[in-house]
């Protein structure tokens, strides 16, 4: 395994524009994975399907199918995106684009840890994520065990200024809440419950806080965007997965 090139970024954490290297011309053509040959996990690919279906173009279903990969081999190696190609469709060539776009998928090994993502875009910048960043480096230093770094944007405006921590958002923060999140994620508690995002409220009647449901909206019958009303709408119904597309050769003469 080649060694991993250190990514240039600017002070606030975005990449360099034109840090990576040239295409290589000289390989051959990307070719779909082989499905007799591929072994996938057969848990992995129902979670793939599932992602799949609730997309008209089933390359939008590309992160979490990765995202799941992930999970399962520690990181998007390489037979975890010939895996993830195989169920797809697409080519490793271009799931290896995604996944070395995203900064919370990892194409290398590395010591598991605690992920806590600060973000710094203008919304939570404007409202003190600078310095929350500050404190939440200084409140891990020393940790090997709990990787703190900055992020472009988590897309939470409502909540600035906030972090993800492991996946949970968390916000708005305040800068003593640094401290608490690394006491808490020392501890294996659940981090901040009170700011988690999962428990704001919601006029969504189906959404629980700390334990508890909201109470019924009034008793009003509306249909959702597939027409359907009452107890039919509580599921998530995804929509049928794009074809794949067949070679032109393949396809038959009209």
């Amino acid at each position: 395994m080649s060694p991993r090139i250190p990514v240039p970024r600017f002070d606030h954490g975005s990449r360099v524009p034109g840090w990576d290297d040239a295409v290589d011309l000289t390989k051959d053509p990307a070719v779909i994975p082989d499905p007799a040959t591929t072994r996938v996990p057969e848990e992995l690919r129902r979670e793939i399907e599932a992602s799949m279906a609730k997309y008209p173009d089933r390359r939008s279903a590309a992160i979490p199918a990765l995202h799941a990969a992930q999970a399962v081999h520690g990181y998007c190696s390489p037979e975890a995106i010939d895996q993830v190609a195989t169920v797809m469709r697409l080519t490793p060539a271009y799931l290896t684009s995604v996944a070395s776009f995203y900064d919370m998928l990892e194409l290398y090994p590395r010591p598991k840890h605690d992920d806590v993502y600060v973000c710094t875009n203008i919304s939570c910048s404007l409202l003190g994520a600078d310095d929350l960043l500050d404190a939440m480096v200084a409140a891990a230093a020393g940790d090997d065990a709990i990787h703190v770094s900055s992020f472009e944007c988590l897309g939470a405006c409502d909540i600035a200024p906030m972090a993800s921590v492991n996946g949970e958002y968390i916000g708005p923060l305040e800068l003593e809440d640094a401290q608490r999140v690394v006491e808490d994620l020392k501890a294996g508690r659940p981090v901040v419950p009170e700011k988690q995002i999962r428990y704001r409220r919601s006029v969504d009647p189906g959404v629980a806080t700390e334990g508890r449901e909201f109470a019924p909206m009034a008793e009003t019958e509306r249909a959702d965007t597939a027409g359907l009303t009452g107890a039919e709408t509580a599921t998530d119904r995804p929509g049928p997965a794009a074809p794949i597309e067949t070679p032109p050769e393949t396809r038959e003469e009209e």
